[in-house]
């Protein structure tokens, strides 16, 4: 299935992706990631063996004898393998060579320095006069072969991976048999393709991404400077920071949460006891929605399972500040694009904060929903204005003014009944006003026209992916009207909504081409379905009906208690 998918807008894209290189710094930090990774895993073991010997104290009856560690019973082995000089006489010392034989001396018949020469020195042989003929271990090594070998390969490989500047990246994050992985796409809309460029192996099952245009932990690179990265959230409390303009990655640039401490820092807190609490450094539980903040490029808030929603400085890859005013599970998240501090938060306790990140100790006013969370957005167009969506398949409309610290005191301007069950995703064009589109895991997906006395249905359409985990329009004013939808069968589908005659009938007048004017156009639906073709059938379907609601629920069934 495909969780969750984000758009990249053109010109950030290297028209030319690099291929990874493992020189020797590379490897040396991606040592100490895996050093570090090992002494947790080693730290839990060690701790869950203390635990179990604990319990077994009161239990044993008799001592018994204590095993020898795996590391001394491996040294008592390789001390009892007897040496090669003392007992294992070499080949050479068991031949022996016939007396008739010996004045050819045979041993060293391949040996250079011992063949025939001429005066000069020229080396002789059966063809010794072939002066002319050289042999060369390789094609590069060979002056007259002016296409040396790989170079057209290299060619190849090179024009294959370009993207060009009317090309479009769209991110989907995917678990396929059991394999969690980050698949980069580009869409071609003059071309109407869609394929996979590269992708990215995850550690977990992958549930939020978000398009970064900042440089983080790269060297060499300003700070601040434009860049094309990827922070995925999953089931893993750590946050993976990717380079989306290097090929063939192993490890990410960056990781945010525990997972990325220095082995200092380990130092430390290695005395002190891990804390499965909730803390002010990192999350403990799964990260369920990223939103970056695109006036301060650096700063990161995300929201997480532990209940916490945390800010984090991209420059030093460290926690910021962590909030705690939900009392559930929080799911979604959504700066405000003229006051850029402030951030919208949905949660599992049936609210919507609306918080000043300046501000940390002051609680923020809410508005209050009849069911769990599922998305929130503020209005592109009006930044006074915002959007929630419920697990009941409503979508709110509030005024971000009128919001108070009661919850229950706030009224909707307006109230949708969308879809019969969850709007698991929706968006709001941010090109053209009134534009919504809501994907629900009813399997549909429908574009609304919004009024001033609200939502109107425009069309509905189910575009044969499954349940729907995602439905986003596109960033740049080329692909304003292309929506992008994801879903349970892990497929994608890109639709052209301007073929559409009920969008043309609403939306004419904002539409770049008159294609109201047209009578009929052709549908333009482009995607790249999955290969499992047994994904459709409804055995499947069934099978796949538990894992299907644990992410869309966004881990909703995760005991609190669990760690």
């Amino acid at each position: 299935m495909i969780t969750s998918t984000t758009w990249v807008p053109r010109g950030f894209a290297a028209p030319f992706p690099t291929k990874y290189n493992f020189d020797e710094e590379e490897f040396e930090r991606i040592a100490n990631l895996a050093k570090l990774q090992l002494d947790d895993a080693k730290e839990d073991l060690e701790e869950a063996q203390g635990e179990e010997a604990e319990s077994s104290k009161d239990t044993k009856k008799s001592p018994k004898k204590e095993k020898p560690p795996a590391t001394a019973v491996a040294d008592e082995y390789v001390a009892s393998i007897p040496s090669r000089s003392s007992n294992f006489p070499t080949l050479c010392d068991r031949i022996e060579i016939d007396d008739d034989l010996k004045e050819y001396d045979l041993e060293h018949y391949d040996d250079d320095d011992n063949n025939t020469e001429t005066g000069e020195g020229q080396q002789m042989g059966m063809f010794g006069n072939v002066k002319s003929l050289a042999y060369y271990e390789s094609n590069n090594d060979d002056p007259y072969i002016t296409m040396k070998d790989g170079d057209e390969e290299d060619e190849e490989e090179r024009e294959d991976l370009q993207i060009l500047a009317t090309d479009n990246l769209l991110l989907a994050a995917k678990i396929e048999d059991e394999l969690a992985h980050l698949e980069v796409y580009v869409y071609e809309d003059e071309a109407n393709n869609l394929y996979v460029h590269h992708d990215i192996m995850l550690p977990a099952i992958p549930l939020c991404v978000e398009w970064l245009d900042i440089s983080v932990g790269k060297l060499g690179v300003e700070k601040d400077a434009a860049a094309n990265f990827v922070a995925v959230g999953t089931f893993d409390p750590d946050i993976e920071i990717w380079d989306l303009d290097t090929v063939d990655c192993m490890y990410p640039n960056t990781i945010l949460g525990q997972g990325g401490n220095t082995e200092e820092e380990k130092k430390k807190k290695k005395k002190k006891k891990k804390s499965k609490r909730a803390n002010d450094e990192y999350h403990i539980d799964a990260v369920l929605a990223l939103a970056a903040n695109r006036k301060h490029r650096n700063l990161l808030a995300s929201a997480s399972a532990d209940k916490t929603v945390k800010l984090w400085d991209l420059h030093t890859a460290k926690c910021a500040k962590s909030y705690s005013y939900h009392t559930d599970k929080v799911c979604s998240l959504a700066w405000n694009q003229l006051e850029t501090t402030v951030l919208l938060t949905g949660s599992y306790d049936r609210t919507v904060a609306i918080a000043d990140m300046r501000a940390p100790t002051e609680l923020p006013n809410r508005i209050g929903v009849e069911s769990d969370v599922e998305n929130v957005r503020w209005d592109p167009h009006d930044a006074n204005y915002f959007f929630v969506s419920t697990e009941n398949g409503v979508v709110h409309y509030h005024d971000a003014r009128k919001a108070t610290k009661d919850p229950s005191a706030s009224k909707a301007v307006w109230t949708l009944q969308a879809h019969d069950e969850s709007v698991s995703s929706f968006d709001l064009n941010a090109v053209i006003p009134g534009f919504m589109a809501t994907g629900s895991t009813d399997k549909t997906v429908k574009l609304w026209n919004i009024g001033p006395q609200g939502p109107t249905l425009v069309v509905s359409r189910d575009f044969d992916v499954g349940r729907v985990f995602s439905a986003s329009f596109g960033p740049d004013p080329e692909v304003a009207f292309r929506l992008a939808v994801a879903g349970s069968k892990g497929a994608v589908s890109i639709w052209d909504t301007s073929t559409n005659a009920g969008v043309r009938k609403f939306f004419a007048q904002k539409m770049p081409s008159n294609l109201s004017a047209e009578p009929a156009v052709e549908d333009r639906l482009v995607g790249v379905a999955d290969d499992e073709s047994s994904s459709d059938s409804d055995e499947d379907e069934g099978e796949d009906d538990e894992v299907d609601s644990e992410v869309d629920r966004n881990v909703h069934s995760m005991d609190e208690n669990e760690d």
